[in-house]
């Protein structure tokens, strides 16, 4: 393929490529998908965490800031949290308080 590109690619000090620099237009230009799910997460929930436990880690918070968002008491999240597919509506107001979408919590 010879389609025109202006990118730069930086090489490490072995000369293997390591980074890519591309114009800031192109860079903003760029859909980025709202339901993609961090690696981080993923890993988590590989290693056994709920996918409720694995954002709120990766998000920082504790069970008691998540359910002072949610309006609920830190016993009542936690029993959410350990529930493997939780209920449409759970889904929806716990993506709320983590400021995801709800599909993100569907894995």
């Amino acid at each position: 393929m010879n389609a025109p590109t202006d990118i730069q690619i930086i090489n490490d000090a072995e000369g293997n490529p390591a980074f890519v620099v591309i114009p800031y237009a192109q860079y903003v230009a760029q859909k980025i998908d709202p339901d993609l799910i961090p690696h981080e997460v993923v890993s988590r929930i590989v290693d056994g965490a709920t996918p409720i436990r694995a954002w709120r880690e990766h998000l920082n918070l504790t069970q008691d800031e998540v359910a002072k968002r949610m309006g609920i008491t830190q016993p009542a999240f936690a029993q959410q949290e350990t529930v493997a597919k939780p209920r449409k509506a759970t889904r929806e107001k716990i993506a709320a308080a983590f400021g995801i979408t709800a599909s993100q919590l569907e894995l």
